[in-house]
């Protein structure tokens, strides 16, 4: 036997063993995607909160909403960071946004990622560009750390570079820092660099043509996120327990709310 033969055997062998290539997800029928940095799958079970459910967040969720529609109906609409306090219902936004436009009729859909597919992105792009349809791509948590090569390369996307998203595509992003990108205390006591750190930092979140600031809630805010959740899902509650359950775990925030939702209904025998 030659030593291709020998090549050819053992290149069908791992063939048979390689798992199947799945079909590509069709990008007008579903609802909601996941992008793993090779392949598009679409999302078994999509069910975001009802907008309604999203409260104590008025103005960033009338923002996102507005120019999630502009986006739908084929119109001009920015790039958007969603920074501030965890808990505070940044994802759970973007996701009942875009259920909420769904059910309007419009075309709208969701692609979630993560950061560490940055390098995939183009791929998804020329993927997501065969078609006319709108896309969300939310990439959720995102942070940078040191000297990460992530902050140019999402700017080059933001910014018509060589490697930018299609006109039917729109980045969401989620995360807990304005600018995303570390403050490292070095930086800031290099007096000779520190303007440029600066504005290499600030080049990334400005890239966003929106960009909305979430922060915890105070008293009267929290208790009325748990009071949407309980009339939604016909819960008894107590303010003085709502309260006691935030201090419990230390502190308040619309995940705290829903927490206690989950809490109020399990004490019930009840499901939600």
């Amino acid at each position: 036997m030659t030593d291709t033969d020998t090549l050819r055997r053992i290149a069908e062998a791992l063939e048979r063993l390689a798992p199947p290539h799945s079909a590509p997800a069709d990008l007008i029928a579903h609802p909601a995607y996941h992008w793993d940095g090779r392949s598009l799958a679409a999302v078994a079970r999509f069910a975001p909160l009802p907008e309604s459910l999203i409260v104590g967040v008025d103005r960033q969720k009338a923002a996102v909403l507005e120019n999630s529609r502009r986006l739908a109906q084929g119109h001009a609409a920015h790039d958007v960071l969603l920074w501030g306090a965890r808990g505070m219902g940044k994802s759970a936004l973007v996701k009942s946004v875009t259920g909420a436009l769904q059910a309007a009729g419009l075309p709208l859909a969701l692609v979630e990622t993560t950061a560490d597919q940055l390098v995939s992105l183009p791929h998804l792009f020329a993927l997501l560009g065969r078609t006319d349809r709108p896309f969300i791509l939310f990439i959720d948590d995102m942070a940078f750390e040191g000297d990460d090569s992530g902050p140019r390369r999402l700017r080059s996307m933001l910014e018509g570079g060589s490697e930018a998203r299609p006109a039917n595509v729109r980045l969401y992003v989620t995360s807990n820092r304005r600018n995303i990108v570390e403050r490292r205390q070095e930086d800031e006591d290099d007096t000779v660099n520190a303007r440029d750190v600066a504005d290499d930092r600030l080049a990334l979140a400005d890239r966003f043509g929106l960009k909305l600031g979430f922060q915890y809630p105070d008293q009267p805010a929290f208790l009325a996120m748990v009071a949407a959740y309980a009339a939604h899902f016909g819960l008894e509650w107590d303010e003085s327990d709502a309260l006691a359950f935030a201090h419990q775990r230390g502190g308040r925030s619309g995940r705290v709310a829903w927490h206690y939702a989950v809490e109020l209904a399990g004490r019930a025998g009840r499901s939600l």
